[in-house]
């Protein structure tokens, strides 16, 4: 006789145990997450510095190149007014006025303030007194902003636009030079120049450089200015960029306004 029971139940298949997921493994997995946040956010810190440092140049040479236009656009407008005075003179402005003692008085950078749009300004000038007589002060203190390169971080009263003062030279001192006499040709001849900060002027002052500031010319390039070189002007009113190392006989031929120098070469 069979032992089975035809009113019992089968057995059902024993199911295998799974334990139910723990708290930890959910903390394992934010752990996890913020490691990998923190290594990407690292990583995006070196990245963005090294682009930053990677822009930088460009940024400093944009910058650069934007105040080396303004800058060229100011003697432009310096070359437009001295041209406008010769127009209206028949000749261009002596380097300096002077005293009934031959006394220098004021620079030629005040003398062309009314082609400059500064008419009131000029007008508040008394030119039979020195420009730093105080009768002047108010007037010597106030920025002249045609007068300031942006690329020279200097006091604002002050500039780096000079002329060449020499006895051959368009400014030879109190007399005036007309176009007539820059027989070397006024694309050939200097009028204005660009020095560097340690030879800025108050741009009232009645103070220039010489032939051998200009030649010298780079030689304190650290106080300021445009690397490498710096504008000039000419006599008809071309603004060009003369290097640093360019050749002191084409410096000094640039100056005279009747040595017959050759200028085949070029800057």
């Amino acid at each position: 006789m069979s032992n089975d029971n035809p009113y019992s139940q089968p057995e059902q298949p024993q199911q295998p145990y799974h334990q139910p997921p723990g708290k930890s493994d959910g903390k394992s997995t934010m752990v996890i997450v913020g490691v990998v946040l923190a290594v990407a956010f690292a990583v995006m810190l070196v990245c963005g510095g090294i682009l930053v440092a990677l822009m930088l140049p460009a940024v400093q040479a944009a910058r650069e190149a934007a105040r080396r236009m303004q800058c060229s656009n100011n003697i432009k407008q310096i070359g437009l007014a001295l041209h406008n005075y010769h127009s209206t003179y028949n000749s261009l402005p002596p380097a300096y006025t002077v005293d009934a003692n031959g006394r220098p008085l004021h620079s030629w950078r005040s003398i062309i303030l009314p082609f400059v749009e500064q008419q009131a300004l000029y007008d508040q000038i008394d030119f039979s007194k020195p420009w730093d007589a105080p009768e002047n002060q108010a007037v010597a203190m106030t920025v002249v902003p045609t007068y300031s390169c942006p690329s020279t971080e200097i006091d604002p009263t002050m500039t780096t636009y000079v002329a060449v003062v020499h006895p051959q030279g368009i400014m030879s001192g109190a007399t005036p030079t007309t176009f007539r006499q820059i027989i070397d040709g006024l694309s050939n001849t200097l009028m204005v120049v660009e020095t560097d900060s340690a030879n800025a002027v108050n741009w009232m002052s009645p103070d220039d450089i010489d032939l051998q500031a200009f030649l010298a010319s780079g030689a304190a390039r650290d106080h300021g200015g445009h690397p490498g070189g710096a504008h000039v002007l000419m006599g008809d009113g071309a603004v060009q960029f003369v290097t640093d190392s360019a050749d002191q006989n084409l410096r000094k031929a640039l100056v005279t306004k009747d040595g017959k120098e050759d200028f085949s070469a070029g800057f």
